[in-house]
Parts: C-alpha cells; sequence; structure tokens
C-alpha cells in the first residue's frame, strides 16, 4: 500500500484569499433621515445646528456608510458636511449602505496591494469567506491579478472553476 501524497500542497497552486485583506474595525450606518424636518425635508439652518450638537466621537475608528432611509431629494453638499464632520474620527467614510462602504474598502486596499508576486504564477482565488467580503471585491481581485498570473481559479484548490489562463 502506497503511501498518501497531497498533490495540492505539493502544487505550486498560489492561494488568494480576500478574507486575510478584510480590515478590522467597526461598520456603523449613519442616517441622517433624524435630521430631516419630518424626515424628508432638508432646513439647512436646522441640519446644521443638529450636525453640531452631534457627539462625533462616537465614530472615532469606525468606518461609516452615510445615507437616507427616507424619499428625501438630500442636495450633494449635505452628504459632504457630515463627512467633514466624520473626519477626524471616522477611517473611512462613504455614502451608501454596508455594502457600498465594504466594496469602497476592497477597491482601497486592492489598488494599493502589489501583487507582483503572483507574476506568472497559478492563482486560485479563495471562494469561501467567514466575513462579509463583497462580490465586487472578488472582480476586483480578479481583474487585477489577471494582469500579471498565467491562471487563475477560483474556489477551493480540490473544486477549483477555471477562470483565466494566459496563452
Amino acid at each position: 500500500m502506497s503511501d498518501i501524497i497531497n498533490r495540492v500542497a505539493q502544487s505550486k497552486l498560489i492561494t488568494f484569499d480576500l478574507e486575510e485583506l478584510y480590515p478590522e474595525g467597526k461598520r456603523e450606518v449613519l442616517d441622517i433621515k433624524d435630521w430631516l424636518h419630518e424626515g424628508i425635508i432638508l432646513r439647512e439652518k436646522e441640519f446644521r445646528y443638529a450636525l453640531e450638537e452631534n457627539d462625533w466621537s462616537n465614530y472615532q475608528d469606525t468606518y461609516v456608510a452615510v445615507t437616507c432611509s427616507t424619499d428625501a431629494i438630500v442636495p450633494g453638499w449635505a452628504f459632504m458636511l457630515v463627512a467633514s464632520k466624520l473626519n477626524g474620527y471616522a477611517n473611512k467614510v462613504v455614502v451608501g449602505n454596508l455594502e457600498d462602504l465594504e466594496a469602497s474598502l476592497f477597491q482601497t486596499i486592492l489598488d494599493d496591494l502589489d501583487v507582483s508576486g503572483l507574476k506568472d504564477k497559478p492563482v486560485i482565488i479563495k471562494g469561501c469567506s467567514n466575513k462579509p467580503v463583497p462580490e465586487n471585491a472578488y472582480i476586483m481581485a480578479m481583474t487585477k491579478i489577471q494582469k500579471v498570473a498565467k491562471s487563475i481559479m477560483y474556489g477551493e484548490a480540490c473544486s477549483a472553476v477555471p477562470l483565466f489562463k494566459r496563452k
């Protein structure tokens, strides 16, 4: 009887795990509807007063998605004003929901990531994650890695789906 050989462990396949890039930290959704008159009308003076009275230190070292959950028409400057108040407290501020926030975080991380170590190598982008890695992050990773990798697969080494092979 011969020994069991783990061919996956012996292969040159490099696993790229987006979960390892996940930035730790608290995520918050800041809904500005409570600062609008009847939840739908932005009155500048009242809005500015509400922002001045808010305790922005509650957002220290957090990632913040600023949104308005009502059907109010909110001018762009209102979100900019909120972001200016969060500046110095929050790690990152975006307009949108938590998924928009996560996508923005991964966009920044992947834009700055050096993938030169994957040049001419077979890569598998790990598919399962215990953290909320947005679907867009997988596309961003694929686009970035495809520029240098020999081949790219998705999933786990035992059941990967081929996506790209350089000719």
